[in-house]
């Protein structure tokens, strides 16, 4: 048995559209009863984040594939996204079990106000013993829709709420070595070293057309989530119960760190850069050797259009980012700065342009 899974106390449990719909795009009620059964047989605490809208509202608008175009994607949000928590409030409440709707978009996870606002939500709906269902707001964010799917969102929403562990279920069984239809691939047990362990794998995408999420999705959501302190557990939907009771089914990806501070954290991983801060040598490594603040006399160039407080990458010479922060001045203020030192800048000037409390290693 796995410990990282029987002794977690807080869960977040996030499926693909794939694994709750009909080959022809509605919900399949046998499926949502099974993952429903598996989750409240836990005794831990479960976020779910719930993919699946879309694909819920495709049989009732009568289309036959998932549409491209954003307008038809988001007509089937907008049907597809009552029926979905229909199915949940039903399948629950088979338990007695109270489910909440937690629509969130990327503003939610990224801006520091709405993301401790989401955080206190989900933490009161647990705190009153219902479980919240956690899902993109299709129909309004276009960002999503276009490049995402709900990987992602779940590893931010399992660091945000500070879950244990994150079961990522799919419609593959876990990670393998290679395409698991042909011959020779295997399935990896335990990832310890992204780097190492995953070497040389070949990665293809998810096998269903409802969904929009594959395997280098999953591996990403899984990297964000260990090194925020949260062990992931990759496996397919009819596992579910298996992986939640702690047997070795799928692919456990073990944290690669202690949990960090929550504000690097968003910093690092929940945050857009609005901008780019060009640095020379001397301040690369006075940034990321020294972990020293970075000053007006150490940039080259500023790219981009942001406002004091806003999120922006600083990058070496060559263009590779090195660190993010939380930036001090306009953009349209920098530019006369450049180069200059606090003492030639004179009153007024003597802020650090991202003060070392503000910023993270990338």
């Amino acid at each position: 048995m796995r410990a990282q899974v029987t002794t977690a106390r807080r869960i977040v449990v996030k499926v693909g559209s794939s694994s709750l719909t009909t080959a022809a795009g509605g919900l399949d009620p046998a499926r949502v009863d099974s993952l429903v059964d598996a989750i409240t047989a836990t005794d831990a605490e479960v976020v779910l984040v719930s993919s699946g809208a879309i694909a819920a509202g495709l049989a009732p608008l009568g289309l036959p594939r998932r549409p491209r175009d954003l307008a038809t994607q988001q007509a089937a949000a907008s049907v597809g996204q009552g029926l979905l928590m229909r199915a949940y409030t039903e399948s629950f409440g088979r338990y007695g079990r109270v489910v909440g709707q937690v629509l969130l978009t990327v503003d939610d996870v990224t801006r520091r106000a709405h993301y401790r606002n989401a955080y206190r939500t989900l933490q009161k709906l647990l705190d009153l013993g219902a479980l919240p269902v956690v899902n993109e707001n299709d129909t309004v964010a276009t960002e999503e829709i276009r490049f995402g799917d709900n990987d992602r969102l779940a590893a931010l929403v399992a660091a945000l709420v500070r879950a244990d562990l994150l079961v990522l279920l799919s419609d593959v069984d876990g990670l393998y070595t290679g395409d698991p239809s042909r011959p020779g691939a295997e399935r990896l047990a335990e990832v310890r070293d992204f780097d190492e362990d995953l070497a040389g794998i070949s990665i293809g995408r998810a096998r269903s057309g409802v969904g929009t999420g594959g395997m280098v999705t999953k591996i990403e959501a899984a990297r964000i989530a260990a090194y925020s302190g949260v062990s992931v557990v990759l496996t397919s939907a009819p596992q579910a119960a298996a992986a939640l009771a702690g047997a070795e089914v799928g692919t456990l990806f073990h944290q690669a760190r202690a949990r960090p501070a929550a504000r690097l954290f968003w910093l690092a991983h929940a945050t857009a850069p609005r901008g780019r801060l060009t640095l020379d040598a001397g301040a690369v490594r006075a940034v990321v050797d020294r972990r020293a603040s970075l000053l007006p006399a150490g940039i080259v160039s500023v790219d981009g259009r942001f406002a004091a407080g806003d999120p922006v990458d600083l990058v070496d010479p060559a263009g590779q980012p090195v660190a993010r922060g939380l930036v001090n001045y306009d953009a349209a203020e920098l530019p006369g700065l450049l180069g200059r030192t606090t003492m030639e800048l004179g009153p007024g000037y003597g802020r650090e342009v991202v003060h070392r409390d503000d910023l993270v290693l990338l």
